[in-house]
This record gives C-alpha cells, structure tokens and sequence, in this order.
C-alpha cells in the first residue's frame, strides 16, 4: 500500500538533510551570515517532513508486517489484532501521504516572517474609522490569544473613534502565514452610530498585511534615504507636541515614504520607521510573486489584488461571511472578539487543496 515514490523522495531529502547539517557545522560560515541564515531555514524546513516521512515509513513496515500475520499466522488472536492494525493504518496511510506530498510542495517562502498590518478606513466616513477601529480590536485580541507580540508603529484616529489608518506589526511563530488571508477589503453592514433614522448603512475598511522584511533581504543605502523629524501628535504625554521625536523616512529612488511616532525615543522610532521601509521596498518585488499565483489560484487568497472584496460584516444579522470560500458564520461578536482562527483555517485548507492541484 505504500507510495515508493514518495519515499524514495523523502530518502532524497534525507541526503540534503545531511549534506546541510555539514555545511552549518563549518565555521567558516559565519563568515557569511547571509548564506547561515538561508541554510538554516532550509534545515528548519526539511525537519518536520523528514519527520512525517520516518512515521510514514514505520506505518508502512506495520502494515506490511500486519499483511503478514494475516497470510500466515494460524493463532486466531494475533490474527483478529492484525485485522485492527490493518483497518486502521489503511485509514491512516492515505491520510499521512497526502500530509507529506503537501509538504513537499514548497512554502511561501515569506509564510514564517513577522507580519505589518495596515487597516484604512474606506467608504464611509466616520463610520468606516469606526469600523477600522473595530478591526484592530479583533486582530489584537486574536493576536493575544495567538500569544504574538503586536507593536504600533504609527496611527492616524478618526474624527468620532476608530482610525482612518493605523499600522501596526506582528511578532512571533508562523505570523505572515496566518494573517496574510486577511488582506483585502472588509465590508460592515450595520446601523451607524450617526444615523438617526435607523437605517443599514454600508462602510468598508481596507486591510493590507506584508511580510516583515528580514535584514538580509533588503540592502537599503543611507545616500538613498531623506530623514526628517516632528512633533508627535495624539496620546503621549508631555513630550507630544514638545520634542522631534517622531521620525520621517523617504525613499528617494522610489519616492516612499514611512514615518514612526509611537515611541517617546527619536532613535527607536528611526528603527522601527528603517524596518518598515525595508518591508515596503521588499514587498514592491513580493507584489509580482503575488500577482503570479493569483493567476493560478481562482480562490485565494494571498493575491496581490488587495482593493478585492473579501469579507461581509453583517450587524442586523450578526453574519460574517468569507466571500472567497463562501463560509459563514451567525456568530459576529465573537468573531469580532478575535474568535478568527476558524475561517482562517478554512482558508488554509482551500488553498492547499489548490497547492496540491497545481503540484498534481
């Protein structure tokens, strides 16, 4: 019952497997942190199928061997336990190669790195910061179950609550390749704080979230960038509106523009403004990847169309729906409480099945 393709390419892995371990152990390596940061990724990557295929392989010997006992052995007891392992491992092995052949197929390669979000209120006036407000409720709460670290780098607040853009980053395990299904526009239908006569209004909020450049991924030259200093503006303390404490980057080859203002030191905002200038130079290139398989994935999901509709919000109904996989849920507080891991995974599962089409 066993793929021997499959472990045949598993015993290819195993071989590269060693051959990188070798190469991490030399130390003339760190003479080129670049190239140890790269080989290491590919070693964390290779662990865990190499670890699905070693159960796979043993499930296979089990099976073979419970194969035996039934073609063999005459004691009616071994032969009734054999039966069992049979049933189930032949439940189990398809399950596990199809683990394994998903696997195979690489990663995105940003799907480890932290993440930036951006939410920006859209149409709707007042209503849609309020809403954008609403959703970086649900994501910090969703982040705090998540045990990640969220930081906000700058913050613009709406006239009657919210914001009309806040951005903020995401630190931890695996983050870029949980939350980038939630880029797009996100659609609220509800009755407006505002609206005297009751009525259902429609406001939307734009959500974009990038992969968290990496050091080595971007080489950005100081001739390149403009720095330029400002008061801080909204909460904070005496030092807002007293010290130049808050920080503006500009690109001058591309013309982008980062500032940072959330910190009450000048120099870490400059850190936190560089790295999101390193994020936004590496996702110029990353757009192109996206718009590639966008091409090939009709469902999904991380495209690089980020003005696509992707999520209603429902108040009179208390429904969300996911338009890209047409799953819904009557349950909008506690979806709105940072309950979102359920859609997410339905995501994940939509868009492997399309990975393995496409590898097929």
């Amino acid at each position: 019952m066993s793929d021997n393709n499959l472990i045949a390419k598993i015993d290819g892995l195993k071989s590269k497997f060693k051959t990188l371990q070798e190469q991490i152990a030399d130390p003339s390596l760190m003479n080129d942190m670049k190239r140890y940061v790269q080989l290491n990724k590919e070693y964390k990557e290779l662990e865990p199928i190499l670890e699905c295929g070693d159960r796979y392989r043993k499930m296979v010997e089990d099976y073979d061997s419970a194969k035996d006992i039934l073609q063999n052995e005459k004691d009616e007891e071994l032969r009734e336990m054999a039966k069992e392992e049979l049933a189930m491992l032949e439940e189990e092995l398809p399950k596990m190669e199809e683990k394994i052949k998903l696997l195979l197929i690489p990663a995105d390669p940003q799907d480890a790195k932290n993440a930036i979000v951006e939410i920006r209120g859209g149409t709707g006036g007042d209503e849609a910061s309020i809403f954008a407000g609403d959703l970086f409720r649900m994501y910090a709460k969703y982040v705090e179950k998540r045990g990640w670290k969220l930081e906000v780098t700058s913050q613009s607040e709406g006239a009657a609550g919210g914001y009309k853009e806040i951005i903020f980053k995401v630190k931890g395990d695996g983050v870029y390749g949980v939350l980038k299904y939630e880029s797009g526009v996100h659609r609220v239908q509800r009755v407006p704080q505002t609206e005297t006569q009751g009525r259902v209004h429609t406001s939307a909020a734009s959500v974009a979230v990038l992969p968290e450049a990496d050091e080595f991924d971007v080489e950005l030259n100081e001739k390149d960038i403009r720095k330029d200093t400002f008061c801080s503006s909204g909460p904070g303390g005496q030092s807002v509106n007293t010290t130049y404490s808050a920080i503006r980057l500009t690109h001058i080859p591309t013309g982008l523009v980062v500032q940072c203002q959330d910190e009450k030191s000048q120099l870490k905002n400059y850190d936190k403004a560089l790295q999101e200038l390193r994020t936004r130079l590496y996702n110029l290139e990353y757009e192109k990847y996206l718009n590639e398989i966008s091409a090939k994935r009709k469902t999904m999901v991380s495209t690089g169309d980020r003005s696509a509709k992707i999520r209603t919000y429902n108040y009179p109904q208390s429904r969300v729906t996911d338009h890209r996989i047409n799953w819904t849920t009557y349950n909008l507080p506690v979806f709105m409480d940072g309950e979102i891991q359920e859609v997410i995974d339905q995501l994940q599962i939509a868009e492997n099945a399309e990975r393995l089409k496409e590898s097929a």
